[in-house]
């Protein structure tokens, strides 16, 4: 229960400045507000009306509603980015690369999911209700794009086989897959395993078959039992690696590929407990690149996918749709690298 001083000054707040405050206050029209704080002021707005109006816009606190003001007119500047499961850290570098495209101009909205699951049809349906100026889908399902049938500027992000639906920015995850089985190969790797996300969408399953494909075709078996999957959550990979182990090591498992490097933080985190050396005994290696594996003990192999540019280009395509720029490329692919540390290669002495 607040005291009695409590609610007197939660009732005794100034209330939130109107553009009607801000005109009384000038002496002028809400017109006039309007112009000058949307900077609409030359051949219009006199330098005395514009000086009172700024002066009296500080002493009230008053701030342009852009999102109210343009849902009234019929547009917005709001962009809405889809993304499956949010608990992934390598979102982060993609939201950061789309707010950088984007400016100021735009703000971003985020419609994401629980881990393990993907944004629902419906829920982003209610968001498209604020008439978005554009929207971003990463890593989607063709049933879910077949589903929301979108008119207006759409762009799509890690959606590889989907290019058909809109302008899309798709990473090579098949190519880093490969680096990864011909590096194991070359180790001398005959046994390995892999541990896989649940959530289902295409860009996790490009990486497992690329890389099963390519650890077939150079000598290295990995048995049907021996590729599991998990939500992308530390916790729960390294309970899914603590079951698995004893059976992957009385087959002669002698490394583990994981689709994301916090599924490889699970495994390395259990390993410690489990007694297992890194990489003398079992060699484990990740997607993402995320900046914990540079420093991780020991480092993490990892196939660096450059999130922060994914967001960045993905952004930029958006934007040149919504203000009626064509487009030069309508599909954009960029390239990750194999980065190898010392949880797939022992120290050199």
């Amino acid at each position: 229960m607040e005291s009695g001083e409590q609610v007197h000054e939660l009732r005794g707040r100034t209330p939130r400045a109107t553009a009607a405050m801000v005109a009384a206050r000038a002496g002028v029209s809400t017109a006039t507000v309007s112009l000058v704080a949307n900077g609409k002021t030359q051949g219009r707005v006199s330098e005395d009306n514009i000086s009172r109006v700024r002066e009296a816009i500080a002493e009230l606190g008053y701030v342009v509603d852009s999102i109210g003001s343009s849902l009234a007119k019929g547009i917005s500047s709001i962009v809405i980015l889809v993304a499956p499961d949010i608990s992934n850290p390598f979102f982060a570098n993609v939201i950061a690369g789309v707010r950088g495209a984007l400016g100021a101009e735009y703000q971003l909205l985020l419609s994401v999911t629980d881990a393990g699951e993907f944004p629902r049809v419906d829920d982003v349906r209610r968001l498209l209700a604020l008439r978005p100026a554009g929207l971003l889908v990463d890593a989607p399902s063709e049933e879910f794009l077949e589903d929301l049938s979108v008119a207006g500027p759409l762009v799509l992000l890690d959606a590889p086989g989907l290019e058909s639906f809109a302008p899309s920015v798709n990473l090579d995850v098949g190519h880093g897959a490969r680096l990864l089985a011909r590096h194991l190969a070359d180790a001398g790797h005959k046994q390995a395993a892999y541990m896989d996300s649940v959530t289902g969408t295409a860009t996790f399953d490009i990486r497992r078959a690329a890389f099963l494909e390519e650890s077939a075709a150079l000598g290295i078996t990995v048995a049907t039992d021996h590729v599991i999957g998990t939500t992308i959550d530390v916790g729960a990979a390294a309970g899914a690696f603590a079951a698995a182990w004893p059976d992957w090591q009385r087959d002669g498992v002698t490394a583990v590929v994981c689709a994301t490097d916090t599924h490889a933080y699970g495994v390395l985190q259990e390993a410690r407990v489990a007694g297992v050396r890194i990489p003398q005994e079992l060699a484990v290696a990740g997607f993402d690149d995320l900046p914990y594996s540079a420093t991780s003990n020991p480092g993490l192999t990892s196939v660096h996918l450059p999130g922060d540019a994914l967001g960045a280009r993905a952004g930029e395509q958006l934007r040149r749709v919504m203000e009626g720029k064509g487009l030069e490329q309508h599909q954009l692919i960029l390239q990750g690298s194999l980065m190898v540390r010392g949880s797939t290669e022992p120290a050199r002495t």
